[in-house]
């Protein structure tokens, strides 16, 4: 899996005009699912978002978890995190998986961070069009793919 953190002072998700998502100081989590991905990788990265001190203490050092600071969470799909750009200039999608598979890893996925979180986690639609806005704060934005995990 590969997922894109971003420290956000808002965010939110429009689907069709309707928001689906809506946050004050949190998280967006942008997550790409491969058939490789196991349950062991969901809770490898559920474990490392909600513990990721990334957001200031009282001298505004990154010492805090979104935990510490009682924030909240948004999870998006987003299959273009597997793009393959080494042939050509049109990005290839071929190590993404397909809904079948990636459905239910998402849905995992999204449990899991709520168990670790002990809180509700907000969502896109997985598969939809959807707009979504953000204020990145500082910006901190995070690259982790459970593959690789140095």
């Amino acid at each position: 899996m590969k997922v894109v953190v971003q420290r956000v002072s808002e965010a939110s998700v429009t689907v069709d005009g309707q928001k689906t998502a809506d946050i004050k100081k949190g998280l967006l989590v942008l997550v790409g699912i491969e058939d490789a991905d196991t349950q062991e990788d969901i809770d490898w990265l559920a474990g490392k978002i909600i513990k990721m001190r990334i957001f200031g203490d009282e001298n505004d050092v990154m010492n805090c978890s979104v935990q510490d600071i009682d924030g909240e969470i948004i999870v998006v799909s987003q299959f273009t995190l597997h793009a393959s750009t080494k042939k050509g200039n049109r990005p290839s999608y071929i190590k993404a998986s397909k809904p079948e598979f990636a459905i239910p890893m998402y849905e995992n996925f999204v449990k899991a961070l709520e168990k670790e979180f002990d809180k509700k986690v907000q969502t896109g639609i997985f598969g939809a069009d959807m707009k979504v806005s953000l204020l990145n704060d500082g910006p901190v934005t995070i690259l982790i793919d459970s593959k690789n995990r140095e």
